[in-house]
């Protein structure tokens, strides 16, 4: 795996945008935001460079317009940030981040019955595995 150093919140919120055009110009990436959002031209096509000398998108030439896209997938990225989160945060321990998730962030009961069916469905298959 490739060590690439770690997204910024206005990094992560660049890259999604530029994960649901698949590619684009600044200019494209900056009019993906809503105008509430209030982010400027400058600050997409700083935070796109930053994405490009981190590894996390690739730059061709059209012309004189840089086009950007993805070089890195988005599970790719929400893997390598939790955990980097559950080290960081947790000294690597899993359960302490789940419960907190569960607990304090209003899991919808739907989700929770997911949830459970996940838990029943890996209990089985470990139990199969032994």
């Amino acid at each position: 795996m490739t060590e690439r150093p770690a997204l910024s919140k206005g990094e992560i919120e660049v890259a999604r945008a530029l994960w649901e055009l698949k590619h684009g110009t600044v200019r494209e990436v900056f009019e993906s935001f809503p105008e509430s959002r209030g982010i400027d031209f400058t600050t997409v096509q700083t935070y796109l460079r930053r994405l490009e000398q981190k590894g996390y998108v690739n730059v061709k030439l059209e012309g004189r317009t840089r086009v950007y896209s993805p070089r890195v997938k988005p599970r790719t990225v929400i893997r390598e940030t939790v955990d980097d989160l559950v080290d960081r945060l947790f000294a690597g321990e899993t359960f302490p981040l789940m419960q907190h998730l569960i607990e304090d962030r209003n899991v919808s009961q739907e989700d929770l019955d997911a949830l459970k069916t996940l838990l029943d469905q890996l209990t089985e298959e470990r139990n199969e595995s032994e």
